[in-house]
């Protein structure tokens, strides 16, 4: 199971793996190389996680936290020691899949890019929902945050947390899944401070993340060109900002959408965990890179999670 993490064991059973029902693909142009790009998803053998195949060089390369090779502006994967073996700006992708719980997926994609197609997700959970989810046989692989792990960077910070067990009729149980709360706090007025908290389900992603587009300020873009990043941007894929104006005509799409946005990204990000994770995510001023570490620290440190079956935990006398 290449998927899981280092010494992560196998067939962890709490509820069952997912898969696609039938291939299904797009064409767009990547945010950063401005090069268009064909996608297409498959559906995968339990075990299989969610891979990365850049059709154009026959090389597969697995969604892993430790495949990460920069996060700087973007998430982007390569194999150890393949630098040129690389796909970038998977972290959109990695939520939708994650947040519907696609547990299995071959992404075939010819290009180092995925394309940015709107700037969310929403794309993404069309085809999805397009080409449809079914069950498979094998329990999912998931994980129990048993105490906290965090990351800092300046004033900001990634943590996962242990979840409280959640009284209900038949005693105290430990809910699997993941709580998350995010802060943000920009200086440019139209951002401000924002802040998002939900418990990730597949309503709860499609409701409140999947709409959200990825977000730049107006000041940065020339250097973004200058330093040949941002080709593909445009105000059809990304929310632009000037101090207190949005430059998209049509304004932005929802309640604080820079917020969720930010969630958006970090599920994809944590979905490079390749397990389900039940715990709690909390982060201020989180980036690509910070969720990285974040995971990286995680699984470092083996006392802080362990494979869970979502067997009941015991109530207290």
């Amino acid at each position: 199971m290449d998927g899981l993490p280092p010494n992560f064991p196998s067939r962890i059973a709490s509820g069952l793996q997912h898969t696609l029902k039938a291939p299904i693909g797009c064409v767009g142009v990547g945010l950063h190389s401005g090069e268009r790009v064909s996608l297409t998803l498959h559906p995968a053998p339990v075990g299989h996680g969610i891979v990365f195949r850049r059709s154009d060089l026959g090389r597969d390369i697995p969604a892993r936290f430790d495949h990460v090779a920069d996060a700087r502006l973007a998430t982007t994967l390569a194999l150890p020691g393949e630098a040129s073996i690389r796909v970038s700006t998977v972290e959109h992708l990695m939520a939708a899949l994650s947040g519907l719980g696609v547990d299995n997926a071959l992404v075939s994609v010819d290009g180092p890019e995925l394309p940015i197609l709107d700037g969310s997700s929403a794309p993404f959970v069309f085809l999805i929902d397009c080409a449809g989810i079914v069950e498979q046989d094998v329990p999912r692989n998931r994980i129990e945050i048993c105490r906290p792990v965090r990351v800092a960077d300046g004033e900001g910070f990634a943590e996962l947390r242990p979840v409280s067990p959640r009284a209900g009729s038949r005693g105290t149980t430990l809910a699997s899944g993941l709580d998350m709360s995010l802060s943000i706090d920009f200086a440019a007025a139209a951002i401000g401070r924002q802040a998002i908290s939900l418990r990730l389900s597949p309503d709860s992603f499609r409701r409140d993340l999947a709409a959200a587009r990825t977000f730049g300020l107006a000041e940065e873009i020339a250097a973004l060109h200058a330093a040949g990043l941002a080709r593909g941007g445009s105000l059809g894929n990304a929310v632009v900002v000037d101090q207190d104006r949005v430059l998209n005509p049509g304004g932005l799409r929802m309640e604080r959408e820079f917020a969720r946005h930010k969630l958006l990204d970090a599920v994809g990000d944590l979905a490079l965990a390749g397990v389900a994770i039940t715990g709690r995510f909390v982060a201020h001023r989180p980036g690509h890179a910070l969720n990285n570490r974040l995971l990286c620290a995680l699984f470092a440190d083996q006392a802080a999670w362990r494979p869970t079956t979502g067997a009941p935990v015991q109530a207290a006398a």
